[in-house]
């Protein structure tokens, strides 16, 4: 018996049904993992990132790589989604929760990002307390590249006004220290969602909306690839951006100097 995951499971309150929709297993695989059967990498990953437990932990002995291991073909590679929308939302929070330095998103409106956890700006806020850094790009509602986006994906006006209602969910995060928003007016050919050494990376196929497009969820190497170039890719974009000032934005809405 794997007496360390049944009390793992037990104080965190999640079921062995709701880590196999995790992991994307059987719920019998997982009742294997409790009787001592040691399961894949990818899901001793997922399970240690939704209990916010060290894999060695769980199977000591069984940790084969740290966090930042020499490339190796397709070793960047965790997993991959059809499409957003199938991302465990389990995945989304333990994520967030187990970031220590790093938080960094870039989207056009994100509006999934708070709609699906109510408490995001909070929990970005207390990450930010912890010493991590906290930095949230959104596409600038006024600018050329959301009015392309907008007709591209046939909803006009309406992705500008979807990014207008996301940001009010993050206003409080300008007084935190250690958290950003800023507005950038770019073309977005993936939509980025970085949480220290792990990366979910959304592409974007023309005309269909970031949610029905694939994910890759990837871990950073110490010799680069694909995870450094999509980090590299964000800060280049950051880099552009201007800072949201919400309020002046607001009165210049209104006329206003």
């Amino acid at each position: 018996m794997n007496e360390r995951l049944h009390s793992v499971l037990a104080q965190r309150g999640v079921t062995p049904d709701s880590l196999a929709e995790v992991c994307e297993v059987d719920p019998k695989t997982v009742s294997r993992w409790l009787r001592g059967r040691l399961p894949h990498p990818r899901h001793r990953f997922r399970a240690a990132q939704l209990l916010r437990v060290q894999e060695s932990f769980l199977w000591p002995g069984r940790q084969q790589s740290p966090a930042r291991s020499p490339t190796v073909a397709g070793s960047e590679l965790i997993g991959t989604y059809e499409n957003r929308a199938t991302v465990p939302r389990d995945l989304w929070l333990s994520l967030l929760q187990g970031a220590q330095e790093e938080i960094a998103v870039l989207v056009y409106s994100g509006t999934f990002f708070a709609q699906s956890n109510p408490h995001v700006a909070r929990m970005l806020a207390g990450r930010a307390a912890a010493g991590a850094r906290v930095r949230l790009c959104f596409g600038d509602p006024d600018g050329q590249a959301v009015a392309i986006r907008g007709r591209e994906e046939g909803i006009g006006d309406a992705l500008a006004a979807k990014i207008r209602a996301s940001l009010t969910y993050y206003r409080r995060l300008l007084a935190e220290t250690g958290c950003e928003v800023r507005l950038h007016d770019t073309t977005l050919y993936t939509s980025l969602f970085r949480y220290d050494d792990h990366l979910l990376v959304n592409p974007h196929v023309w005309g269909q909306p970031a949610s029905a497009n694939p994910l890759l969820h990837l871990r950073g190497t110490d010799d680069g690839g694909w995870f450094d170039n999509y980090a590299q890719s964000f800060e280049a974009v950051w880099a552009t951006a201007r800072p949201w000032t919400p309020d002046h934005e607001e009165r210049a809405a209104h006329g206003q100097d």
